[in-house]
């Protein structure tokens, strides 16, 4: 016992030491952060660059990957969808496209550039004609004495030449459609400068609010109408060619010039449309329509066309 109590106690200390600034293992982690930050990132530049068409066309294929591979594209962002792939311009067909509107959109794109080409041409082909008349009418001494009596500007059926009459001055006698000598030298000019481009012309005959008495039923509308043919005579007399005069019309005082004074004498005018392509079809399209008859019409025409045979055989039998 007395061996053991003299035995030295040993007391055992663990000495730390550092790990030297944990080994650099922090380096890593704050790699992986940077990493991940720049991914996210990107990812939100992407899904902010994306278009509402194309983001719902994603995301119905993750609903429904299979049917969206197998069918060509059936999603949200389809072009079958109301909204063409999304954005204010409706129109578009951003997302999903099968493979037959890809064609279908190629040509649809081809005949609108080729019809807006058109239209451009033909509008630069009508401001050329436009300024030759007023060139035409500042150098011939006839013409630039009614200058203010002739109104030109372009609309929306094409170039529009306005003769106009004043109050000393009228283009017709009074309420006769027969010209007076100056207004038939003006439109001789005109149609010897109108008769050089391929356009179709048309004619409407305008007179003001002035009531036209007549026991007979002759009103404003017939003449309008005849002061638009007496024109389209002149124009033909000074070099038209008569089969490019496409619609010759009088509209009376339906359309005035002045609207705030219908009785202004510059109501009473001829107004001569050099037409552009798309009125030209315009009317031609009227035009084919008016000459298709219904069944009552033929069925009507056929009996007007035997009566009047059956009248001309008893006619020839009475004479005989």
């Amino acid at each position: 016992m007395a061996d053991e109590g003299m035995r030295p106690i040993i007391v055992k200390r663990i000495k730390k030491t550092a790990g030297g600034h944990h080994g650099g293992a922090w380096k890593i982690a704050y790699a992986d952060f940077v990493t991940a930050m720049m991914a996210f990132f990107l990812l939100m530049w992407l899904l902010g660059s994306t278009s509402k068409g194309d983001l719902e066309g994603i995301s119905e294929f993750f609903k429904n990957p299979l049917k969206v591979a197998m069918s060509g594209g059936s999603g949200s962002g389809d072009s079958s969808s109301v909204i063409k792939g999304g954005g204010a311009d409706l129109t578009r067909r951003n997302g999903q496209v099968k493979k037959g509107d890809m064609e279908t959109n190629k040509k649809t794109y081809d005949l609108n550039d080729a019809r807006a080409a058109l239209e451009k041409a033909e509008g630069e082909r009508l401001k050329t004609l436009k300024m030759k008349i007023e060139a035409v009418i500042e150098a011939n001494p006839i013409l630039k004495k009614y200058q203010n009596q002739l109104l030109l500007d372009i609309t929306s059926e094409g170039l529009r030449i306005q003769i106009v009459d004043e109050q000393n001055r009228p283009m017709f006698a009074l309420a006769k459609a027969t010209l007076q000598p100056y207004t038939s030298e003006i439109l001789h000019v005109l149609g010897m400068v109108l008769n050089d481009v391929p356009n179709r012309i048309g004619l409407s005959g305008h007179t003001d609010s002035t009531p036209y008495f007549s026991d007979a039923g002759y009103s404003n509308w017939e003449l309008s109408a005849d002061r638009a043919n007496a024109s389209r005579r002149a124009l033909v007399v000074g070099g038209l060619a008569d089969d490019k005069i496409l619609r010759v019309v009088g509209l009376a005082a339906a359309a005035p010039l002045d609207r705030a004074d219908p009785f202004n004498p510059i109501n009473r005018r001829i107004s001569i449309i050099v037409m552009n392509k798309r009125t030209e079809d315009a009317v031609m399209r009227d035009a084919a329509t008016l000459d298709v008859p219904s069944e009552n019409g033929k069925a009507a025409a056929q009996a007007v066309v035997e009566a009047t045979a059956q009248g001309s055989k008893t006619s020839v039998r009475s004479t005989q």
